[in-house]
C-alpha cells in the first residue's frame, strides 16, 4: 500500500518530498519477553520534506538528502535500542530524520506484521508527523535566525517587532542578493556549508549561486587572498531578520571581529534586497561599497549577465571596469558531486 502523505508548507511554499518505502530489519521492539528474545521484522516508510530547487539548478547532492543516508539512517534507529512501544520506535526515527540538514517535517510510519495478535491480520502500523517545531528540535534548526525575536522561525504569520522600514517583513518572498566570502581555514567547503545553512534558515530558498573567484583582500592588514562568491535567495524575511541570520551563520562557523577589515572564516553580506534603498544606522541597503567591489559584481555578473543594482546600473558593465585581480577558480559551483564508483563487472562464464 503506498504511503500518501500531505504536504508540507514553509513560508508558503509547498516544500518537495524524498521518500524512502519499505525499509526492511529484524529488531526486538515490544511488550512481551519473547519479542524481547526472538526479534522480529520491523519495516518504515519515511517521507522526508525538503526544498530540491537548489540541488536541482546546481547538481549538488549536498545541498539535498541523500536517500541513501535517509534509509541508512532509520534502519539504524529502527534496528536500535528496543522500546516497547510501536509510538516510541515511529518518535525516535522522526526525530533522527529532522536531525538531518534541510529536512523541516517527516512522516513516517512504522510496520510490525508479526505483531502477537490472536486474530488474522495483515499488518499492524502507527503513523505519525513530526516537523522541527512540533519535535523540538527549533533551537538546533536555528542556524542564523534572528535571535532575541519571540516569533517561531516556523511561523512565518507571526508579526515580529516592527521599529522601521528593515523590520517590515514582505507580503510574499521577495529577491535577494547575499555576497560571500572567507580567507582563514577550509574556505571552499564553509563558503559550501554556509550556502546549505542559509538554505535551512525558515523564510530563505537558495535560488542560484555564482562561480567561485578567487580575489586580493580590500584594505586592512596583510593577509591571504579571498574566496569569493554570491547567492541569490528568495526570502520572506525582514531586511534586518535577513542580517540577524546572515550574522548567526558566521558566528556559527567561527567569525570573529576585533579587527577592521582583518581576516575572516565567513562574511557573509546582504547586496540587495528586492532593489530597497535604505540607509540606517545598522544597515544600508545597496550595500553601499558592492560598486567598488569586484569580487561581488565579477560573480554576480557570470551568475545573471542582465543584472542591474540600484545607483550603479548593469552590474556586468562595472565588472568589466573592475575585473582585474579576480580570477574565476570554479565556473560551476558548487561543483556537482562525484557520481559513485561502478560496482566490479562479474567474472565472465566460464573464467577461473
Amino acid at each position: 500500500m503506498t504511503f500518501e502523505v500531505a504536504p508540507f508548507h514553509r513560508s508558503g511554499v509547498q516544500l518537495d518530498q524524498i521518500a524512502v518505502h519499505g525499509i526492511r530489519v529484524t529488531a526486538h521492539h515490544g511488550v512481551y519477553p519473547q519479542e524481547r528474545e526472538s526479534g522480529q521484522v520491523f519495516l518504515a516508510d519515511v517521507v522526508a520534506h525538503v526544498s530540491t530547487h537548489p540541488a536541482a539548478l546546481t547538481d549538488d547532492l549536498a545541498l539535498t538528502v541523500n536517500y541513501s543516508d535517509l534509509a541508512d539512517r532509520v534502519a539504524e534507529v529502527l534496528a536500535g535500542d528496543p522500546s516497547d512501544l510501536l509510538e516510541t520506535v515511529a518518535e525516535h526515527v522522526a526525530v533522527a530524520v529532522l536531525q538531518m540538514g534541510g529536512v523541516e517535517c517527516v512522516d513516517v510510519r512504522i510496520h510490525k506484521p508479526q505483531a502477537p495478535l490472536h486474530v488474522e491480520f495483515s499488518d499492524v502500523t502507527v503513523t505519525i508527523r513530526r516537523d522541527i517545531r512540533t519535535a523540538d528540535l527549533t533551537a538546533d534548526k536555528r542556524i542564523g535566525s534572528s535571535s532575541g525575536l519571540s516569533d517561531d522561525p516556523l511561523d512565518m504569520s507571526a508579526a515580529p517587532r516592527v521599529n522601521d522600514i528593515a523590520d517590515e517583513r514582505p507580503l510574499q518572498p521577495v529577491p535577494a542578493l547575499l555576497a560571500l566570502g572567507g580567507n582563514i581555514g577550509d574556505v571552499e567547503p564553509t563558503l559550501r556549508e554556509a550556502v546549505h545553512d542559509l538554505h535551512r534558515v525558515a523564510g530563505i530558498e537558495v535560488r542560484a549561486t555564482s562561480p567561485l573567484v578567487l580575489s586580493k583582500p580590500a584594505g586592512g592588514p596583510e593577509q591571504p587572498d579571498y574566496l569569493n562568491a554570491v547567492v541569490r535567495i528568495h526570502t520572506a524575511l525582514s531586511p534586518r531578520e535577513l542580517l540577524a541570520a546572515c550574522h548567526g551563520i558566521e558566528l556559527a562557523h567561527g567569525r570573529e571581529r576585533g579587527i577592521l577589515n582583518g581576516p575572516r572564516t565567513l562574511d557573509i553580506d546582504i547586496v540587495d534586497f528586492n532593489g530597497m534603498q535604505v540607509s540606517l544606522p545598522d544597515l544600508t541597503l545597496p550595500h553601499p561599497r558592492a560598486r567598488e567591489r569586484a569580487f561581488v559584481l565579477v560573480p554576480w555578473a557570470a551568475m545573471e549577465p542582465d543584472a542591474v543594482l540600484p545607483g550603479v546600473g548593469r552590474v556586468a558593465d562595472a565588472a568589466a571596469v573592475l575585473a582585474e585581480g579576480v580570477t574565476v577558480v570554479a565556473p560551476v559551483w558548487p561543483a556537482p558531486a562525484a557520481p559513485p564508483a561502478a560496482a566490479p563487472a562479474p567474472p565472465a562464464a566460464g573464467l577461473v
